[in-house]
């Protein structure tokens, strides 16, 4: 990659439900419960609590359809909903039946937010700052609300409205029958491919097969997994775009997917310990972004900060260690912003590394398949059932586009998983690793004894990776052929974490 600033080119008394303190928290216990403030319109002094403001004359909420049959009261509840992290406060609020709602979402975050409500009112999609005032409509009976961008109901950015007097009021159990999820957030309906805490969720029975990836991967061209050569630059300076896109998966199906500079994983890049890099992140997507590189030691309130569609940021780290460093998206939550495709590795050599005759960069990473065109489903990044696993963001491209070796080469293999959830047990069949360096520690050296035995007798079958954890292996072929590497793990190489070495005479 070019290492310049354009290199590479998204009226009635307070209400609380039992066993609230009345402290508006919204993310532990129970939620907390706002004051409701019923105004009668025909009244002209109007009571009003803090927590709960009256929409301005010249505010146009945003309206909804009421399709409950309850006799109109001629009575507007009007509350005001801020943003706490990844919660609503309040986020439950009590309405008498019958009475009109106006909800005022003042997004007190630091990233992108909006509230839609089951019978469609929404907020539209607020940047941090902004507000809007939803007409929900006449309430009748219990109605759940949440934030519809991606993951962020699955965090728990979800709020209830309470009808008193409907008889559809909140069980005991804690579940909202009428609202489709429980008091805490988590999902009941059928639409989020199983519950939050994974007891449920299972692969979609819709998500591509083994042999549709494969045919797919021969369809587009492999991502380059040889690891860009060493500069003789100390500084080295990129200019990283979010972009925001669609792309195929297998004929019929597509994803979106959230990106460094159009490519997923990310540019690689490449130098030795004491290094300097400047990276401006623009943020050239349609919700707030960011990033945050492990090769680096920074502070991370400014560097790694959220920023918003069509803004931009420095970030300057210098690498003082070796390895093989992830870097992603901070932004919560992060687990749908690395399932979404933002992710990259950043190589340290360790000083001294002998050469080799081929050095490869190979990530691990998953991806959990919503409904056509659309985002990582965040139920099931949540429940840990990935449909697809790839190695550098395409399911078995290295099977349709093998990596090449000759017999007697000198094989490197950069390895890191990054995630967001499951491991990763790097085997390449058919030899074994005379070297193998995981997370800045040598477990077995070729031509030198690492545990007191004999030199030159010990290898491995495998690196063990986490997620975030990375190394590498080394092994020399030694017969022409073609060498599976996978993920060991074997129901995840097929799911696409599997790849060829095809090695020559």
């Amino acid at each position: 990659m070019p290492e310049d600033p354009d290199a590479g080119r998204p009226t009635s008394p307070p209400r609380t439900l039992p066993g609230q303190d009345g402290t508006p928290t919204g993310r532990a216990a129970a939620a907390a419960i706002g004051v409701v403030v019923v105004v009668t319109l025909t009244v002209a002094a109007l009571l009003v609590r803090p927590s709960f403001v009256t929409a301005s004359a010249d505010e146009q909420p945003h309206a909804a359809v009421s399709t409950s049959s309850v006799v109109p009261t001629g009575e507007v509840t009007r509350a005001e909903v801020t943003v706490d992290g990844m919660s609503f406060v309040p986020n439950i609020i009590e309405v008498p039946v019958g009475n009109a709602l106006q909800v005022t979402l003042v997004n007190t975050g630091d990233q992108r937010h909006d509230l839609e409500f089951a019978n469609g009112a929404t907020s539209g999609v607020l940047a941090p700052g902004e507000q809007a005032t939803v007409d929900v409509g006449v309430i009748g009976t219990d109605l759940a609300g949440w934030c519809t961008l991606p993951g962020h109901r699955q965090m728990g950015m979800v709020f209830d409205i309470v009808a008193v007097g409907s008889g559809t009021t909140a069980s005991t159990d804690g579940t909202d029958t009428a609202a489709g999820h429980s008091m805490d957030g988590s999902m009941t309906d059928h639409s989020t491919h199983g519950s939050a805490n994974g007891t449920a969720a299972t692969t979609d029975a819709n998500a591509p097969t083994m042999a549709a990836l494969v045919q797919a991967a021969k369809d587009i061209p492999a991502y380059p997994a040889e690891l860009p050569p060493l500069s003789n630059a100390t500084e080295h300076r990129y200019t990283f775009r979010v972009t925001e896109q669609v792309v195929g998966v297998v004929p019929g199906l597509t994803r979106a997917v959230w990106t460094y500079n159009g490519t997923s994983p990310g540019p690689i890049l490449h130098g030795r310990v004491g290094d300097t890099f400047h990276i401006t992140l623009v943020n050239d997507g349609t919700m707030g972004h960011s990033i945050d590189f492990h090769a680096g030691q920074v502070a991370p309130d400014e560097p790694m900060r959220t920023i918003e569609p069509g803004q931009s940021l420095e970030y300057t780290f210098t690498a003082a260690r070796s390895g093989i460093w992830m870097y992603h998206c901070s932004t919560m939550p992060m687990s749908s912003h690395i399932a979404n495709g933002m992710f990259g590795a950043v190589v340290i050599e360790p000083d001294d590394l002998p050469a080799v005759d081929h050095s490869y960069v190979v990530i691990q990473s998953e991806q959990y398949l919503g409904p056509d065109g659309e985002p990582a489903d965040a139920a099931k990044v949540a429940a840990l059932v990935p449909d697809v696993v790839a190695f550098n963001g395409t399911a078995f491209q290295y099977d349709a586009h093998p990596l090449a070796a000759r017999v007697g080469d000198r094989v490197r293999m950069w390895v890191l998983d990054v995630g967001p959830n499951s491991s990763l047990a790097f085997h390449v069949v058919g030899t074994q690793f005379d070297t193998v360096w995981s997370e800045g520690a040598y477990r077995v050296l070729r031509g030198a004894s690492t545990d007191g035995r004999t030199a030159g007798t010990t290898g491995a079958q495998v690196l063990s990776l986490l997620p975030a954890e990375g190394g590498f292996v080394e092994f020399v072929p030694l017969e022409a052929g073609h060498y599976a590497f996978v993920n060991h793990e074997m129901s995840l190489a097929e799911k696409g974490a599997h790849g060829q070495l095809a090695v020559s005479d």
